[in-house]
This record gives C-alpha cells, structure tokens and sequence, in this order.
C-alpha cells in the first residue's frame, strides 16, 4: 500500500452525488442553447424576404430599352413586385449608375464593350438578352462598305452617356477615324435623322438604346439615304471580342418594299440584363422568367427561343442565374402565388436547420443521460478497487485503519448518491458490493489482531430518490 488516497488518486469526491435532475438539466440546455443559436444564425445569415418594389434602369423616352421596361414592370407587376423605371441617356449611363452604390438601382440594360474602366466588381449578368446591331446610315455617291470610307466626313454618333456613341467610338478607333479625321457630333436619334434627312450630316450611327421606330421608318424612307453593310465583319469580331457578326437579310424589315434591297452585313453586341451582386434570388427567377417572355420570339437576327442565354462575357453570370437557365426556377415559387412561396421558403429555411440539430439529439439525449447516470454510480468501483488492492497488500494496522476510514466514506458517499428509479437495482449491487469489501477487510483484521475489530458504525442507508 502507497499510502495514497485511493479517492484522490481516481479524482472522486462528494460531488459525484449529485441528483438526476442536474444530469438532465447538463443535457437539454446544451441542445436548446444550440436549438436557440442555429436559429439566431439562420434568421440572420439567411437572406431576408424579397423585396416588394426594385429599380430598374432603361433608356431615353422612346428608346426599345424603355419599351422593354414597361414589358418587366407588367409582368413583374403580376407577382406583386413594383418595378420603378428610370429614365437614362443609355448603355453607358446605365452601367455607370448600376456601379454606382449611392444611385441604388437595382437592375439595368447594358450593352457590350462599355465596361472597360469602370469598376463592375459588385455586378453580375442575369444573361443575354438579344443581339444588338449598330447601324450605320449614310449619303455618299458610292456604296459604303468600310468604316474608312467614312473618313473627313460629318458623323452623329450619339450623346454623351449613351451605348451608341461609346459602340461608334470603339468601331471610329479601330479604323484609326477620330475627332482630328472626322466632325463627330453628339446628336441625339432624332435630331441626326433630321440632320442626315437636310444633308447636314454625312453618317449616323443608331444602336439600341437610341433608335427608335419612327427613327428607323425615317431612315427607310429618306431619299438618298442608305444602310451601311460591314464588309469586314468577320473582321470586327476578331478584334473586339464583345462583338457577333449580324446578317440582316434582303426584305427582313419590310417584304412589301423590299428592305433592305439586298442582304447587309451588320455587327454589334449583345444586350444583358445586369443587376447588383445581392439582388434577391426570388427577384432574379423573375426577372429571368420575364425575359424570357419578351426576348425569347424571333426577331431580326435570331430564331425562337434562342435568348435568354447565360453568355458570361464582361461580366460573370450570377450563381442564381446559373441555376435558374440549368434546373428551372425555384419550385416554391413556379407553383405557388410570390408571396406565399417567399413565406413557405423563409419557414423551411429556419425549420430544416433546427430539425438537422434537435432530430439527432433526441436520438443521442436519453443514451447520455443514461451514461451520465450509471458513470456516478460506476465510478465508485474503481475505489473499492484501490481498497480491494490495498487488503491484498498485507496492511500495517494503521494502513488497515486508513482503509477503513476511506471506506466508511466511500459508503456515506454511495449512500447519499440519487438516481431515478430505473437504476436502482444497480445502486443497491454497488451497495453491496461496498459491504463485501467491508467484509474482507474486517475479516483481514480479526486475522491479525486475533479478535474482530468494531467497525464503525455504519452510515444509515438512505433509499434512492425518484429521479428529476
């Protein structure tokens, strides 16, 4: 025998006979305290509830890009989604203003080849809308073919803070056609038609989000008016990656009158619908379903069906947009009226998480609570154990005094252990497993001193409590 406190040595004491009540207590209020945090966390990190009115940027009054607003704002109206239109001076202006985190629009037209030093970190595509030519119409004696024909002439190439004019620009200075080897005038559509109609101009450059119709018809009609085609299309598309070669056929715009008289080739870039990065996904599925609705019939240089499309060019495709074009919209919001699957899909948000945390916990909580029960009671063995170790040891008397001292409150400890009914039977063996080794040490005892010794008076038993 060490000498040693067997109690210490195994780390036990009275604190080991604590009730039932405090080991159901050390598990639930973990399980509700992480109940209660996952969903704190959910409410918060989650992404709020759809927003009932956004911003949408268009174009001047007039323009196919505010004729195309309207369209979102009916179809969107449906859902119960307001859709405030903005005016604007076109592509440029609106991508300046999407960047823009004060101007607080939400989604906007874009068109191609404008996104260069601005910063566009924050946006993202909800895909391509359409094509968008640029059409170049002319007075000159001969056929226009190459923008260099154009030089040393007057050209209205758009107003500042339109899509036309940067397009025109781009197109200018890849033909090394600038301010110095051309008049260029920021002429808004209609005051270039007029100029080019009084032979005040000698070119006009119209795109979308300056001609309009009656633009266009004016331009048609005009006499010695005629519509450039790009020879060197292909050309144009090898050097400014933003653009697609465009085939107009003869008579696509009017098969009475024959317009265009023969097939032109145009070029030019595609429209996106561009919105900031935290646009809610519910908002997007709309938006998407309603470009769908408006852009997805035939037109002048595509086929049914063949926009919208997720062309990821200046701009990356949002991770929703990616996954409305690949699996549909969200199902919830396909079938059910918007504002009852905004929500049902918030509720499941918040319910899917606690049921992956409280499911398993009430599969894991009554094994613990049984194995924080039993460990209070089987915790003990290995005292008895320790004393059992040093009977065998042959003891002093004074080691054999030690012994009984330690076990006389190892069994005022055991005594005073509660429990629920359901684990009484093995309080009661551990009891008497505590009298055993009694036994042997009192019969090691009469061994040596010849006679028995008084124990010490027992510590009353105290029957088990109903568990808490």
């Amino acid at each position: 025998m060490d000498g040693v406190n067997p109690w210490k040595r195994w780390g036990l004491g009275r604190r080991l006979a604590q009730g039932s009540g405090r080991d159901l207590a050390a598990i639930t209020v973990p399980v509700l305290v992480v109940a209660v945090a996952v969903t704190w966390a959910t409410v918060k990190l989650v992404r709020p509830a759809p927003p009932s009115r956004i911003r949408m940027i268009s174009g001047p009054d007039g323009s196919s890009y505010r004729t195309m607003a309207d369209r979102y704002q009916s179809i969107l109206g449906r859902s119960g989604i307001k859709v405030e239109v903005i005016r604007s001076r076109g592509s440029l202006d609106n991508i300046e203003r999407l960047a823009d985190p004060a101007s607080q629009v939400d989604v906007g037209f874009v068109q191609g080849g404008l996104a260069e030093g601005i910063n566009i970190s924050h946006l993202v595509s909800l895909g391509s809308l359409f094509p968008q030519p640029l059409i170049v119409y002319y007075r000159h004696p001969e056929p226009v073919e190459v923008i260099a024909q154009l030089r040393g002439k007057r050209l209205a190439i758009g107003p500042e803070g339109s899509g036309t004019r940067a397009l025109a620009l781009a197109i200018l200075k890849a033909n090394d056609v600038d301010a110095s080897s051309a008049v260029l005038l920021d002429l808004g559509s209609e005051q270039a038609a007029a100029a080019l109609e009084a032979g005040t101009v000698d070119g006009v450059f119209l795109a979308g989000d300056s001609a309009t119709r009656e633009v266009m018809r004016r331009m048609r009609e005009a006499p010695g008016v005629a519509m450039m085609s790009f020879r060197q299309a292909e050309g144009y598309v090898r050097r400014l990656r933003f653009l697609s070669s465009l085939t107009l056929p003869e008579g696509a715009i009017d098969l009475g009158r024959d317009y265009p008289p023969r097939t032109v080739q145009l070029v030019g870039p595609t429209v996106e619908l561009i919105a900031r990065h935290d646009l809610h996904p519910a908002i997007s599925d709309l938006l998407i379903r309603a470009a769908r609705e408006v852009h997805g019939g035939p037109g002048w240089f595509r086929k049914a069906g063949d926009y919208p499309v997720p062309l990821a060019r200046e701009f990356p495709i949002s991770t929703d947009a990616e996954r409305y074009y690949k699996a549909g919209g969200h199902f919830l919001y396909e079938h059910l009226p918007f504002w009852l699957a905004s929500l049902v899909d918030r509720l499941l948000v918040v319910v899917i998480p606690l049921l992956v945390v409280l499911v398993p916990s009430t599969r894991l909580a009554p094994a613990i609570y049984r194995w924080r029960v039993r460990s209070r009671i089987y915790r003990w063995y290995g005292a008895l154990m320790a004393i059992e170790g040093g009977i065998n040891g042959n003891p002093s008397p004074e080691q054999r005094e030690e012994l009984h001292r330690q076990l006389d409150e190892i069994q005022q400890a055991v005594n005073q252990i509660r429990t629920p009914l359901a684990f009484a039977d093995q309080l009661y063996l551990l009891r008497s497993h505590v009298a055993m080794v009694r036994g042997r040490l009192d019969a090691t005892t009469e061994g040596k001193n010849g006679h028995a010794r008084a124990s010490a008076p027992a510590v009353p038993a105290t029957p088990p409590g109903p568990g808490r």
